[in-house]
């Protein structure tokens, strides 16, 4: 471990309250990732010092905790929170500790955290590990392993066991079997964990380099089941010859291939939830399926989805055209319809619904399906290249011109015109002049 690594202002710190008699410690993700060599985005202190003794001690501080004896302390790198020794009560809303009391020693306060690997503690004066509780071993091991006794700890906040998964899938860990089987025995728990945090911990897992690992983990543990029962749905649902697995095992390869955010993941995730419901006996092929209209119901299963989640309403509408418009033909394309595509999805979505196309093709092995898609793309750009008009506030005539042209009232037959030649103009985009689009109009 490079202990240069460590900011010079963060080793100032703890300096500063132990000349003051205080004892003061690098502690959680920041030690975790010092020693996995990943880059440390933020710096935690655990110290014997009071939340008031902080206060003095330091020019700028926030009491961002201050019940819980949490100070951050305003440095010229960003603020690093500063906690005191502590020790916690039960968890009965499944988040919060009902009481905090202070404690005399580091040991005390790492025994209250939740895995291993996130209880070490570092000297950064003395450039040491202090490591009561076998992480250092464990990520050596590369094992997911909860401090004490797992049931005991994921009893205590039910988040934690979804944070376990997380880890796994994230640093690409194997689970201990003991903690494993503790998740599945503490449901009740997870159960009282609040919506908005099950949904950053399930993206936090899509964000993984294989979300498929995490997602796996949650149906064995029987976390799938709390989180997207939707997606188990899928399990077992055959498909055809163009799928070699079933839907659930397709789903997961797609997300893992989708390379993007973690709500695209999410899209590509869900991209398939409808096929249960519209599947139907192919009419020529025995033992196969269709699934005419899953992308639909697949949609209306994502808003849902969504609002359990409590997404915001800029995600939950990205995530529900995703899954609207994911299953786009791959060719006979003409120009006039891939303009009429690109106003239908949207200019801005097509990074987005081209990288989902293409995790699906991926994981269902379709090399041939991937070229095809990348000669879509590339026509789609020959055409936006031109910039043809794709919205009514592009056409070379506006409501009022109509109006003053033809004699009308302002009303529903005014849009209706402009809709009708947009049609015209998305056909052939030469026609946006003035005056071919009067004529037009007057024609109709």
């Amino acid at each position: 471990m490079d202990f240069d690594l460590i900011p010079t202002e963060v080793v100032e710190l703890c300096h500063r309250l132990r000349q003051d008699g205080f004892e003061a410690y690098l502690v959680g993700g920041g030690v975790r990732d010092l020693l996995l060599g990943r880059q440390v985005h933020d710096w935690d202190v655990a110290t014997s010092a009071l939340p008031g003794d902080v206060q003095r001690l330091f020019r700028r501080t926030i009491p961002v905790g201050i019940q819980h004896g949490t100070v951050a302390v305003v440095l010229p790198l960003g603020q690093v929170e500063v906690t005191t020794y502590r020790g916690e009560g039960a968890y009965s809303d499944g988040r919060h500790p009902d009481s905090v009391s202070f404690v005399r020693t580091l040991d005390e306060d790492l025994q209250r955290r939740d895995l291993t690997i996130n209880a070490m503690a570092l000297d950064p004066i003395e450039r040491r590990v202090v490591d009561p509780m076998g992480g250092e071993r464990d990520l050596r091991r590369r094992v997911v392993r909860a401090v004490g006794q797992p049931r005991e700890r994921f009893a205590e906040d039910g988040l934690r066991t979804m944070r376990a998964i997380r880890f796994a899938a994230v640093l690409q860990f194997a689970m201990d079997p003991a903690t494993q089987e503790a998740i599945s025995l503490t449901l009740d728990a997870f159960r009282k964990v609040s919506r908005e945090r099950v949904r950053d911990e399930l993206l936090k897992i899509l964000d993984a380099r294989l979300p498929s690992v995490g997602l796996e983990l949650m149906r064995e543990t029987g976390l799938l089941e709390q989180v997207l029962p939707e997606l188990l749905v899928t399990r077992g649902v055959t498909q055809n010859r163009y799928h070699a697995e079933d839907v659930y095992q397709h789903s997961l390869r797609a997300c893992d291939a989708t390379m993007g955010d973690a709500l695209l993941r999410l899209a590509a995730l869900v991209h398939d939830v409808g096929k249960p419901r519209t599947a139907a006996p192919h009419p020529q092929h025995e033992q196969e399926q269709t699934f005419h209209g899953h992308e639909r119901a697949g949609a209306a299963i994502a808003a849902s989805i969504a609002a359990r989640l409590k997404l915001s309403n800029e995600q939950s509408r990205r995530l529900f055209h995703l899954v609207l418009h994911h299953n786009f033909m791959l060719q006979g394309w003409t120009s006039a319809a891939l303009r009429r595509f690109v106003r239908r999805v949207g200019e801005e979505q097509l990074d987005d619904l081209f990288a989902l196309r293409r995790g699906d093709l991926i994981g269902r092995d379709g090399p041939d399906q991937l070229e095809r898609l990348e000669r879509v793309r590339e026509r789609i750009d020959e055409v936006l290249a031109s910039r043809p008009p794709l919205r009514p506030s592009q056409l070379a005539v506006d409501g009022h011109r109509l109006m003053q042209h033809l004699g009308l009232a302002p009303g529903p037959r005014v849009g209706w015109l402009l809709g009708q030649l947009m049609e015209r103009v998305l056909d052939d985009p030469a026609l946006n002049t003035e005056e071919q689009l009067l004529e037009l109009a007057q024609q109709l």
